[in-house]
């Protein structure tokens, strides 16, 4: 990462409502294992990018909405 680059980082989850077969292998996964308390469980992505210091909250919504998340079934968090 250069002087004029900063990290912009994106989280990506499934949005409420929708199936989440991998997060619900996790908490089965976690209960066999012995640990208890765990009611449920979503599981998610995180994105870091590099982006140059002219690259816009507008911008890394528009690469969310075109390619990072699929905004039917997943709801996004940026944080510049």
């Amino acid at each position: 990462m250069t002087a004029d680059t900063r990290k912009v980082r994106v989280t990506v989850m499934l949005k409420q409502g929708v199936l989440d077969p991998q997060g619900e292998a996790v908490r089965h996964a976690l209960g066999t294992m012995g640990f208890r308390g765990v009611e449920g469980v979503r599981q998610g992505k995180l994105i870091e990018l590099d982006v140059t210091s002219g690259t816009t909250e507008s911008d890394v919504t528009a690469m969310c909405d075109k390619l990072l998340a699929n905004t039917v079934i997943e709801s996004y968090r940026i944080e510049m």
